[in-house]
């Protein structure tokens, strides 16, 4: 993925979440130079790779493929310095603008609609072989459990949120035709290097052509501490 359209995307994210008024932390935008002069006070951004994640999956079609989101708190597990058993991230979502299908072995999370438009969800179970199964099951949308047909595709509103217990496959996106939106997730504690299963050979922190000189760094590249 080139540096210019990471940079570029952390810009549209970051003015829209202002838009719809919602504040990041100061670290959101902390230069590269100034992460060179940081020291272990900022691990824990560091180690549980909080900030600003922009990929596209390795696929090379990031206005189709692809995700900008931001950490803004998450655990570690077996990591006793950081005992936090949740997380939470927000993403911006562009009209059609996906990851790849995929699901989580371990991680529950809600998919929350912050605001703006239409998010639509697509979801089956995962069975023992790791393929979707085909057979109802059931889900919680926004309190109320629901009966789901395998590969049904969901509309979340603005306010309403599904949970998705581990092993759900999923893919989301935003709704063509109503804009972009801002979805939140809740989860128990991501594990993003080695807690997801995707349907198709995908990267999920994809090397990056450095076609310009990075504005903010990505939460997989942080230099280690002074």
């Amino acid at each position: 993925m080139k540096r210019s359209e990471i940079n570029r995307a952390v810009e549209e994210a970051a003015q829209f979440f202002e838009k719809m008024n919602f504040r990041l932390p100061s670290y959101a935008f902390w230069s590269p130079e100034k992460w060179k002069d940081l020291g272990p006070e900022a691990d824990e951004i560091r180690d549980c790779m909080l900030g600003w994640d922009v990929t596209d999956f390795g696929r090379g079609d990031f206005s189709r493929i692809g995700r900008t989101l931001f950490t803004l708190r998450n655990g570690r597990h077996s990591d006793p310095r950081y005992p936090k058993v949740y997380s939470e991230k927000i993403i911006f979502n562009p009209e059609g603008q996906r990851a790849p299908l995929h699901f989580h072995m371990s991680k529950m999370e809600d998919i929350i609609n912050r605001g703006g438009g239409s998010i639509l969800i697509t979801l089956w179970k995962a069975g023992p072989d790791n393929r979707p199964l085909d057979e109802a099951f059931s889900l919680v949308v926004s309190g109320v459990r629901r009966e789901i047909s395998p590969g049904a595709t969901l509309r979340i509103e603005p306010g309403e949120s599904i949970c998705l217990p581990p092993r759900t496959l999923h893919q989301f996106w935003g709704g063509e035709g109503t804009g972009p939106s801002l979805s939140g997730e809740a989860s128990s504690v991501c594990d993003d290097r080695s807690d997801n299963f995707f349907m198709e050979k995908s990267e999920r922190f994809p090397a990056i052509d450095e076609d310009e000189p990075p504005r903010w760094l990505l939460c997989s590249e942080y230099p280690k501490a002074k």
